[in-house]
């Protein structure tokens, strides 16, 4: 047999303080806000059309295929077709919010950090033993062993030592400050020398550097970062101050809140 619990609304706003989530939600509050005053000033509008490929998008990004997936996702949420709208037209005025304020800033914020968009392709070891690092340093440069050699011996994780220690992609900003010093202004393919950080010692293969390039994916990266550092900026100005239904404590829990 089913059991039904009723949670009302102070019940929820309840648990939201005891798990400290309020800060989060009122931040969240403010930020909505922020991008509606500041569309409404910059006198951006939405087209019907315009809408419906928000509502699209938004579908595809939580694989909403079906008719029937949209209404279990709904149901899921507490949302209603409205809200669904509702949810569509805020992304979609904080994309067109984003174009207006930054869509020329976005060269120039590319060539002035070029450096943070370089990317590299590398293989990596961690190893507790600084000389054994660089017994298989000297190994491998001189052509007695492989670095994949290296990988299948040293590796304990199995995943990473069936991909031989490869790290992916991985851009400037990623990358320890003391490796990425020494990885892009290596000449791929190339081992560096050992890089003793924290008691830990990293053999890195570079495989590659990818020099940046302005597509639209970086476009939409850079836009994004500009968007999120304006709105930290706006929300930084703001005093948000939450009216519950009692801000009143008991007089113990006000003892507790003194500051000595």
């Amino acid at each position: 047999m089913l059991n039904v619990m009723n949670v009302s609304q102070k019940e929820m706003i309840d648990q939201l303080k005891l798990s400290c989530k309020i800060p989060g939600l009122l931040e969240a509050i403010a930020t909505r806000q922020i991008i509606a005053d500041a569309a409404t000033y910059a006198g951006i509008k939405v087209e019907l059309e315009e809408l419906q490929q928000a509502a699209d998008a938004l579908r595809a990004a939580n694989r909403l295929i079906k008719a029937e997936d949209t209404w279990t996702w709904l149901e899921k949420h507490y949302l209603s077709v409205e809200d669904f709208e509702q949810l569509a037209e805020i992304n979609l005025i904080s994309v067109k919010l984003a174009q207006h304020l930054f869509a020329d800033k976005i060269e120039p914020r590319f060539y002035e950090n070029q450096l943070d968009y370089l990317a590299a392709v590398t293989y990596e070891v961690i190893l507790e033993d600084e000389d054994l690092a660089w017994e298989l340093f000297y190994a491998v440069t001189e052509g007695e062993i492989t670095f994949q050699d290296v990988t299948r011996q040293h590796i304990q994780n199995l995943e990473l030592r069936r991909a031989g220690g490869y790290r992916g992609i991985k851009h400037r900003h990623e990358f320890k400050p003391d490796i990425a010093a020494a990885v892009f202004v290596a000449n791929p393919p190339e081992l560096l020398k050992p890089i003793a950080i924290a008691q830990k010692v990293h053999l890195i293969w570079v495989e590659e550097i990818i020099q940046p390039k302005l597509d639209q994916q970086l476009r939409l990266k850079i836009m994004s970062e500009l968007f999120s550092d304006w709105l930290k900026q706006q929300i930084a100005q703001v005093e948000i101050i939450p009216h519950f239904e009692s801000d009143s404590y008991s007089q113990p829990v006000q003892d507790l809140l003194k500051i000595a």
